[in-house]
């Protein structure tokens, strides 16, 4: 008996401490543009500091943290119900999630400061975090319900998708920041590197998983991409044509029955 109300004790500190971090995190972001510490907000950064540093989209495409952090705080208070107390994909995904918040505040504090080169470790752990809840959770292997599937699985794969291109963009600016040269290859070349190996996660994701939320923030990235840096011909057609690479994938998802 004491043994299960403890259990019941810690599954309720973990409930309480997922939605804090939630709501910590998207204080933080929030905090962090309307009043940037450093004097620069992330964007006004990126598109100063970082000007020509042809992987970052379109200033529009940022807007999708309205959509992630919408989702998160549904995720939030689907996962503090007293219903959702002992589950155990849930359980199992709940300190991921902490720790992904967490390093989020932690990565915005770093980018403000300038420091560059550890913001990208801060990156790597909300990388890796949010994979973890992904994988522990199914998400688009596991069949929920409709309710679980909006509130618990959509969020995680748009945060993880926007996060995943994030990424790529971070180690861009940290290297640009060093004076990297690229090893000789121009920053359109790069460029169309990264965009085709952010396509490649996408299409990844929904053929072996059916997914088509995760590659669905992939297009709309790269179709920023190709926005911000219309003038430079071979970028924007390559992200364009990945653009519609992804496109197919998600259609031939759409299309195949699920397997129970």
């Amino acid at each position: 008996m004491q043994e299960s109300t403890s259990k019941n004790h810690q599954d309720f500190l973990r409930q309480i401490i997922t939605i804090a971090a939630i709501i910590a995190a998207f204080g933080i972001n929030a905090i962090s543009n309307i009043f940037p510490f450093g004097g620069q907000s992330i964007g006004e950064i990126s598109n100063t500091v970082f000007r020509d540093v042809l992987i970052i989209p379109a200033n529009y495409a940022f807007a999708i943290w309205g959509l992630i952090y919408l989702g998160l705080f549904g995720l939030g208070i689907y996962q503090i119900l007293p219903a959702q107390r002992e589950d155990g994909n849930l359980r199992q995904a709940g300190y991921p999630i902490v720790l992904a918040s967490v390093a989020q505040c932690v990565w915005v504090y770093l980018f403000l400061s300038r420091l560059f080169i550890p913001s990208v470790l801060a990156m790597l752990v909300i990388v890796l975090s949010l994979i973890t809840a992904y994988l522990r959770l199914g998400i688009a292997i596991t069949p929920v319900s409709r309710v679980r599937k909006w509130c618990v699985h959509l969020p995680i794969s748009i945060y993880l998708g926007w996060i995943s291109v994030a990424s790529i963009v971070n180690v861009a600016c940290a290297l640009y920041s060093q004076n990297w040269d690229g090893w000789g290859i121009s920053g359109e070349l790069w460029a169309v590197i990264m965009v085709i190996v952010a396509t490649g996660l996408g299409c990844a994701v929904a053929l072996r998983r059916q997914d088509i939320a995760y590659p669905g923030v992939i297009i709309w990235a790269i179709v920023a991409v190709a926005i911000k840096h219309s003038t430079y011909s071979t970028l924007k057609t390559t992200s364009l044509g990945c653009g519609i690479v992804l496109a197919i994938a998600i259609f031939l998802q759409i299309r195949k029955p699920r397997t129970a």
